[in-house]
């Protein structure tokens, strides 16, 4: 009997100690990834008749079944590495497709991101700083000191590096630089950022555009077949013989020489961007762009990104050359293995220098944030685009968190988590509410056209009272809580919070749906509460934050009284930029990115410039900012233009021309593996040659 007890003890305990043994084994689970998986295919199609191959790239999403090992409870599984699946190749998955690739035409920050790892500026700014810039194809950057620029602050010489190859063959050489220049001013384009040069360099700072020194008063502006309808040939060869005066080479000296009209403090700060990106001028001319002859310039015209020679081909001296582009689906980079960058050549002291260590970069479009984030997930992206709303799903799996300045530190609530956030990045942007003031009675959003219920009439918001209604019933606060995840904070005008000329005490429309009712029983002749309206707010697909201003004006106008109906429409990121610089819908959201850390490239935009433009603004309400901008930027004294944009903002406020949003704190996340990145607030993209992966 004894003897059966301790045998039957025995088992128990082997039981025990096998269970034990067990638990303390790493555990096997099934999970499910999504991938985002490119392949490419090959395709013969016909062009003019004949059969010409064409190389494109699928992108599916697979979800996969793996078994992963999970260490059990208690386990020390020891320090975490974070080491990238192949660290010649950086995969990034964003929305907003290219919409050119033409430097002089340039200006959104999608097309900016390729330009500047492709091509390359003049001088670029030094790692974060946005206000001191190193060279890159200068030899060094302009100063008094170096005697580069004048005493009177007119003239700025670059001494243009030797040696520098583009990517199809050419050699750089002054001319190049000075073609660049000049076909960018001649070409201009409203839509374009050559309004940043032509107001140092020609003085224009009315029409903005090439076109000024033929007809002040504006009518030629953007009108390619007025300008060749109306212009003398006198006229037009004036033009271009001033343009190629301000605009010096000399190859033999090996100088580029730009003669000011104005002093302008912030000439050196328009030359980064991607619209300062040298082209090679005999490449450009082989393309079909302009030849460089004074008879022909006017045929280039204010081409817009659909009809320029450039919009679809690039060739550049940078560390990357374009492998691929596939619209609407994203573009490849290939390490340029000819790049001209030695070891004694940095871009900035203790810099990147010789070739790019990362060969390859994959940029993805995806919209759809669940697929995004999926891929972040399973380590299948280096890094991609988080929406402010989408911050707080993002933020379970930040391991190690970074300021602005670069100082890291492990998250102790997950110090294993696998992805880096760079956190509350100060921003240098803003998204805003635009009301047009004309929309042409061909847009396709404004229903009937008719003040009929089912419609409005093209020039709606030319009535301040509908205006002023539409300030009164955004709820800021569910805006900045909502769409920017409570890490934003009110503007009250152009003018960002913290730069001069920002006034703290300025006045500020504040959400009030009595004082918008008010308004709009006022509008049209007290027509609105009985006839109702209805119009369409634009964004561009992809961005939710933009996506909740439509939704936030859709609900107030609507709990309001029920005939005042607004439609939210996405849009793909190019017919959202043409449709807005169409001016055809009546209302959109849009943002703007400063170009140079300066106030003159906030109120310039939003009064008189760009926005001005594309919202129809009648010249009555032009003039009166015009006089302001011009002496905001006239003056060097600081006391004197924060007196003149106290002024231009109290004026924004009385015509409520826009609804002025709030500032919004920036974020990026990306994986432990990544090392090298930076932030500079006014840098289009990512800089990949100052990168690598482990």
């Amino acid at each position: 009997m004894f003897k059966q007890k301790k045998s039957l003890w025995w088992l128990v305990m082997l039981v025990v100690i096998g269970l034990a043994v067990a638990a303390c084994q790493p555990q096997v689970e099934t999970v499910e990834v999504t991938r985002v998986v490119e392949s490419t295919v090959v395709e013969t199609v016909e062009v003019e008749g004949e059969p010409v191959e064409v190389t494109r790239v699928v992108v599916e999403t697979v979800i996969e079944t793996v078994e992963v090992e999970v260490p059990a409870p208690g386990t020390d599984t020891g320090p975490v590495e974070f080491m990238s699946p192949d660290n010649t190749v950086y995969r990034t998955q964003t929305f907003g497709d290219i919409d050119t690739m033409d430097p002089n035409l340039i200006y959104d920050t999608a097309s900016g991101t390729l330009a500047l790892n492709v091509m390359e500026p003049l001088i670029r700014y030094n790692r974060e700083d946005a206000n001191n810039f190193v060279p890159v194809l200068a030899l060094e950057v302009p100063s008094l000191e170096n005697g580069l620029i004048s005493e009177d602050g007119l003239t700025y010489t670059f001494n243009i590096r030797e040696g520098v190859t583009f990517h199809e063959g050419g050699t750089l050489e002054p001319h190049d630089v000075a073609y660049t220049f000049q076909r960018g001013l001649l070409q201009s384009d409203p839509n374009s950022a050559q309004w940043l040069l032509l107001e140092p360099i020609l003085g224009y700072n009315h029409c903005f555009d090439i076109t000024e020194g033929i007809d002040p008063d504006c009518n030629l502006a953007g009108d390619k077949d007025g300008l060749l309808a109306t212009a003398t040939a006198e006229q037009l060869l004036a033009t271009c013989e001033l343009v190629k005066a301000a605009v010096v080479a000399d190859d033999e000296a090996g100088t580029v020489v730009f003669t000011l009209a104005v002093p302008w403090g912030p000439f050196l700060a328009t030359l980064p961007p991607a619209w300062g990106s040298i082209l090679d001028m005999e490449w450009a001319i082989e393309q079909g762009a302009w030849d460089g002859s004074c008879e022909t310039w006017q045929n280039h015209y204010s081409p817009g990104s659909e009809n320029s020679e450039l919009t679809d081909v690039i060739n550049g001296t940078g560390p990357y050359m374009l492998e691929s582009w596939t619209p609407g689906e994203g573009y490849v980079m290939v390490a340029n293995e000819n790049y001209w960058r030695g070891d004694d050549q940095p871009v900035w002291e203790g810099g990147p220098a010789g070739q790019p260590a990362i060969k390859t970069v994959v940029t993805t479009l995806v919209d759809e944030w669940g697929t995004r984030f999926a891929s972040l997930q399973a380590g299948d992206a280096e890094n991609v685009t988080v929406n402010l709303a989408d911050r707080p799903q993002a933020d379970e799996f930040v391991g190690e968190i970074c300021d602005a300045d670069g100082a890291c530190a492990e998250n102790p609530d997950n110090p294993n988590g696998g992805l880096r956030k760079w956190a509350s990045l100060p921003s240098v942007s803003r998204t805003d509410v635009f009301m047009i003031f004309d929309t042409g009675a061909d847009s396709p959003y404004i229903g009937s056209g008719q003040l009929d219920g089912n419609g409005i009439p093209s020039n709606f918001f030319s009535d301040i009272h509908v205006r002023r209604a539409m300030n009164y019933c955004f709820d800021y606060d569910t805006y900045i809580a909502e769409a920017l995840n409570g890490e934003g904070v009110r503007n009250n005008g152009p003018i960002i919070k913290g730069m001069l000329g920002y006034n703290e005490d300025g006045p500020m429309y504040e959400y009030d749906p009595e004082q918008c009712a008010a308004e709009l029983e006022q509008a049209w002749d007290g027509q609105l509460p009985e006839i109702g309206f209805r119009f369409q707010i634009a964004y561009n697909t992809g961005n939710t934050a933009r996506q909740t201003v439509g939704e936030i004006l859709q609900s107030e106008m609507a709990a309001i009284n029920s005939a005042y109906q607004v439609e939210i429409v996405g849009l793909p990121w190019p017919t959202f930029l043409r449709t807005f610089r169409a001016s055809q819908i009546p209302v959109i959201a849009s943002g703007w990115l400063e170009d140079i850390h300066d106030p003159h490239n906030w109120v310039q935009p939003f009064t008189v410039g760009t926005y001005a433009g594309r919202q129809k603004l009648p010249q009555e309400i032009i003039d009166q900012f015009t006089a302001l901008v011009n002496a905001g930027v006239a003056t060097a004294d600081p006391a004197e233009r924060e007196a003149v944009y106290a002024e231009l903002q109290q004026l924004h406020h009385d015509l409520a021309i826009q609804i002025t949003l709030a500032q919004a704190f920036g974020a990026r996340y990306e994986q432990r593996w990544v090392d090298g990145w930076y932030y500079n607030p006014i840098e289009s993209g990512t800089y990949y040659y100052a990168m690598s992966l482990k």
